[in-house]
């Protein structure tokens, strides 16, 4: 059987009314509900069950509305569509609202036949949704089929939110914890990424010889790679795993049309040899090209994109060489950080506890040089392991006294060192973060050591409570400062056992309403997102209320905390300062809502170690992000040095050392001097990170580029402020209570309990049951960054979504019972006008044939437009788009009889088709527009531009129409022009 509708027409089936697609047979129907995403289409037979042409139905003239009633059901119609017609085909489906500025990405991406991206932008723009924004273009584009995300385990699991959430991708988690699971479901011979398209992957699993061939021969036609810098080898000392990241990411870009988006905020981290290879991932030619010339830097800014905040915090204004500031964004970054640090001094009994252990730690250091080299690496690992412990907690101290070494089994010097330093140091090519905060050993199985180090362990456990360790105490009166003015801290330590400890002793002394939980490497990393929304919880929406989260640095990267937390606290001072920026990284981003985030930093004024490092290294480190707007890595080499010289020194001094001599200019000559070199190579780093973010500065993508493509956005899909009104007047139609938020202006919180049961059923599932049948009061926000159990006021949100489904199907049933905010008819009374303007909202189905590189594509896509003329329908006298737009604000000046309202509605509607022609002729030279823009996001690839077309439907549907009549008309017949 051979059915006899096209591709765009309307067909009744089952009860409603569908949209027919291009991927329909001659003897089966693939079908689109009527203004439904692609989630409701259905497949069917019309052999099997009935299938027939549908004519959308005219309004009625009885049905008449308010002033109202034009914008709502516009509104409700965009906020529903999901296959928008212009060249972004996957804007309409996602539930996030990108910020002008994320387009770029997407813009370049676009340009190129095989997508080759490094997005490098500054930490906390967005740059896991400018990945994800390219990812679900060209999956929606059909010019990708399958997608791998490689990241460290521990953020796998937001990834896969992220991705789900925010743009509808499911993808399947490939861990060492899951493949198992994966492998059982599999059919004989195949591979887990041929079964599963879409896949969030372990980088440190899938590394290894045994997986990573399968992975190669298999991956996804679209990869993107997190902390892209991680997967890079300089020429110099490497680190194995970085190697064996570095060959598989070689083996995965060598395919030639395989799309790569590299991700990080740190592409260069002062090694050029690194930042060369990780552009060669790219394009091998890259990795040799000369960035000095302009021919060079043309042939980079084709693939990297390189912003810190100050160039996207007000984005599309005047000062970007646009004419008006229109369509000017400023985005909600905090404008500072506010650093205090602050000291404390060991107590007696603690400075006596630090003097034997550095005496003890001497002295094994010296026995084991009488040895040999791997007995001095063991000794020294040890060592560093020991007063670091003391220095962050008695607690950690203990059960680093009480553990055996980890390089204690090391067969040579150099495996001692690859054991000991990852747990000891802090540095930024640490393989990954995971199990990194336990507590290290420093037993190294000497006979005569175990009872001294039985008793150092035992007088360490004596000293927990705030009386004897007095670090202790000035957390808790920093804490009390911070929560008695509003804010919310995440307390960072070094390790496990200090973590638990803090966390155990704050509890019940920062105030009754005062929760306090703590996150560490003993959690898996979904139990970790747990814990914080369990806390979060427990807080409640109490604003006396206060949440303290005490966690190691299992946190510190890619988890984002901004919703919850606005203040950290470095409890335990990094020997790396770019692990202090990724702890204050997990707040200070877009989101957070205050303007100032606050750091503090407890450091030790008397303990030999915390004093230098703040002097050399932290601050030094601050100095350099306030000047330049962004953090340049610490040279590693140069910076341990300067660590091992301070410890070094403690060492040698042993017992006897007058601990108030430790900073002695005389005494500290050898530390000065690797401190000075330090500060050097930093500052000549620095400088060549200024060079490169001036010389690579965002220049493919112009301003008025992306204006032109974010009003077209707009245009069809809406504006913000469409958005917030049509939520405020639909929630007040429908009995909501809405209440200002005085602390947020724009914000409003409305009680839902009293609106229609068919709403608060839509609600319920992305608000919660409690919210809308208990009346506690939602908060809407007026950006897109909110928290679970509030909603953001664009339109792909999910509360935003349903409340504008429940207000369209409401309109088209004119037998709905209770309140219907929006009406497919009016007739207004107004000053706005001056003759009779009748306003049309029409819906028009276009036909999009989209070429790739994996074949042509045919589309059906929907869009809506306000039409607008004077006088009768028969001689109607056209208004311009703005005039038309603007009718919608028109308000109703004096009452209009509804007898007279509905024969003029009526007379109206029965001469509507003589706008027929006009409405065909308009859907034209939408299609030209149309076909113009696809053409020019597409402009440098030209294979994409040729065969694509855009045809508009033959008719188009009238969904609304509306009388604006002045106020001074006297009604002296039906219809009649007053």
């Amino acid at each position: 059987m051979t059915t006899p509708f096209s591709a765009g027409t309307l067909v009744s089936a089952r009860g409603r009314d569908w949209v027919v697609l291009p991927e329909s047979a001659p003897d089966m129907l693939v079908l689109r509900p009527l203004g439904g995403a692609d989630d409701d289409i259905a497949a069917v037979f019309p052999a099997f069950e009935s299938v027939t042409s549908a004519e959308f139905a005219a309004p009625s003239p009885a049905d008449l509305g308010d002033a109202q009633a034009a914008g709502l059901l516009r509104s409700a119609l965009r906020i529903g569509f999901r296959s928008g017609a212009g060249p972004f085909r996957s804007l309409a489906g996602i539930a996030v609202e990108p910020r002008a500025y994320q387009l770029v990405p997407l813009l370049m991406a676009l340009r190129q036949q095989t997508v080759r991206m490094l997005i490098s932008d500054d930490v906390g723009i967005g740059k896991t949704v400018e990945a994800g924004l390219i990812a679900s273009e060209l999956l929606a584009q059909g010019s990708a089929r399958g997608l791998a995300v490689l990241c460290a385990p521990a953020l796998a699991e937001q990834w896969q939110a992220e991705l789900r959430t925010k743009f509808g991708i499911d993808a399947e988690l490939v861990l060492a914890s899951t493949v198992s699971r994966l492998e059982r479901g599999l059919d004989l011979g195949q591979s887990l990424f041929d079964r599963h398209p879409h896949v969030i992957v372990s980088t440190d699993f899938i590394k290894s010889t045994r997986h990573r061939d399968d992975f190669v021969r298999h991956c996804p036609d679209l990869v993107i790679v997190d902390e892209a810098h991680t997967c890079v080898s300089a020429d110099d000392a490497t680190s194995t795993q970085n190697q064996l990241r570095f060959e598989l990411l070689q083996r995965v870009a060598a395919k030639a049309d395989r799309h790569l988006l590299l991700v990080t905020a740190t592409p260069h981290s002062g090694k050029e040899s690194a930042f060369r290879n990780l552009l060669g991932l790219l394009k091998p030619e890259l990795s040799t090209v000369d960035l000095g010339s302009d021919a060079g830097r043309r042939a980079l800014a084709q693939h990297f994109v390189h912003r810190k905040r100050a160039d996207v915090r007000q984005y599309l204004t005047r000062e970007d060489g646009l004419a008006d500031d229109s369509l000017a964004e400023e985005t909600s970054f905090p404008t500072d950080r506010y650093f205090k640090d602050e000291t404390y001094k060991l107590s007696p009994a603690y400075r006596a506890l630090l003097d034997d252990a550095i005496a003890y730690a001497s002295e094994r250091v010296t026995a084991a040089d009488r040895h040999g080299r791997r007995e001095v690496r063991i000794a020294w690992w040890s060592a560093i392991a020991l007063l670091r412990s003391l220095v962050s907690s008695p607690r950690a101290a203990a059960q680093t006294l009480r553990t055996r070494s980890a390089t204690a089994t090391a067969a040579t010097a150099e495996e001692a060192d690859r054991l000991g330093a990852p747990l000891t140091s802090d540095s930024s090519d640490s393989d990954a973060l995971e199990g990194l905060d336990v507590a290290p050993g420093a037993e190294t199985a000497e006979l005569d050591a175990g009872a001294r180090l039985a008793e150092l362990a035992d007088r360490a456990a004596a000293l927990e409570g705030t009386t004897d360790d007095r670090k202790l105490a000035a957390l808790v009166t920093q804490l009390k400062a911070l929560l008695k003015e509003g804010y919310h801290p995440i307390v960072f330590c070094r390790y496990i056992p200090t973590a638990e400890y803090v966390a155990e002793h704050l509890d019940g002394k920062l105030g009754k309403k005062t929760i306090v939980r703590a996150v560490t490497g003993t959690l898996s990393p979904q139990q970790r997102l747990e814990r914080i929304e369990e806390l979060a919880r427990d807080a409640g929406d109490d604003p006396a209320a206060r949440r303290v989260l005490v966690a190691t640095d299992c946190l510190s990267e890619g988890v984002n905390l901004q919703h919850h937390f606005d203040a950290v606290v470095h409890y335990d001072l990094a020997w790396n300062p770019t692990r202090h920026d990724q702890r204050e990284g997990r707040v200070d981003r877009y989101g957070q809502k205050r303007g100032v985030v606050r750091v503090i930093t407890l450091y030790g004024s008397d303990n030999g170690i915390d004093g230098k490092v703040l002097d050399v290294l932290i601050r030094k480190h601050r100095q350099i992000r306030k000047d330049l707007g962004i953090s340049v890595s610490v040279p590693d080499a140069a910076s341990s040095g300067v660590t091992d010289a301070i410890v070094e020194w403690l060492l040698l001094r042993g017992r006897d050392g007058e601990q108030g001599s430790l900073f002695d200019a005389d005494e500290y000559r050898t530390i000065d001097k690797k401190a000075a070199a330090l500060a050097a190579e930093w500052q000549s780093a620095a400088e060549r990170e200024k060079a490169s973010r001036s010389r690579f500065a965002q220049q493919t993508i112009r301003p008025e580029e992306v204006a032109r493509e974010v009003a077209a956005v707009r245009d069809t899909l809406g504006r913000a402020q469409e958005i917030t009104s049509f939520v405020r007047q639909s929630l007040r139609a429908l009995d909501g209570v809405l209440r200002a938020d005085p602390a947020q202006p724009g914000d409003f919180t409305a009680e839902l309990s009293g609106t229609p049961a068919g709403l608060r059923d839509a609600l319920a599932p992305v608000l919660g049951g409690d919210a809308v049948e208990t009346g506690r009061p939602v908060p809407f926000r007026d950006t897109a960054a909110v928290a679970r159990g509030e909603a953001a006021l664009v339109r792909t949100d999910p509360a935003v979504v349903a409340l504008a489904g429940y207000v369209l199907n409401a309109a088209l049933d004119d037998q709905a019972t209770g309140p219907r905010p929006a009406r497919r008819c009016g007739v207004i009374r107004t000053r706005a006008v001056t003759t009779r303007t009748t306003l049309l909202v029409a819906r028009y189905r276009f036909h999009l044939t989209l070429p790739s590189r994996n074949g042509t594509r045919q589309l059906v896509a929907e869009d809506a437009r306000l039409l607008a003329f004077q006088g009768a329908p028969t001689n109607a006298r056209w208004l311009t788009t703005g005039d038309a737009l603007a009718l919608l604000n028109a308000t109703a000046d004096a009452n209009t009889d509804p007898g007279f309202g509905e024969r003029t509605m009526r007379q109206v509607l029965d001469n509507l088709p003589a706008v027929t022609d006009h409405l065909r002729a308009y859907g034209e030279t939408l299609a030209a527009e149309l076909l113009a823009s696809h053409r020019r996001v597409r402009s440098a690839s030209g294979e994409i531009v040729r065969g694509l077309t855009v045809t508009v439907q033959d008719h188009a549907d009238v969904l609304g129409a509306y009388v604006y009549l002045p106020v001074a008309a006297t009604p002296t017949a039906a219809g009649g022009t007053a």
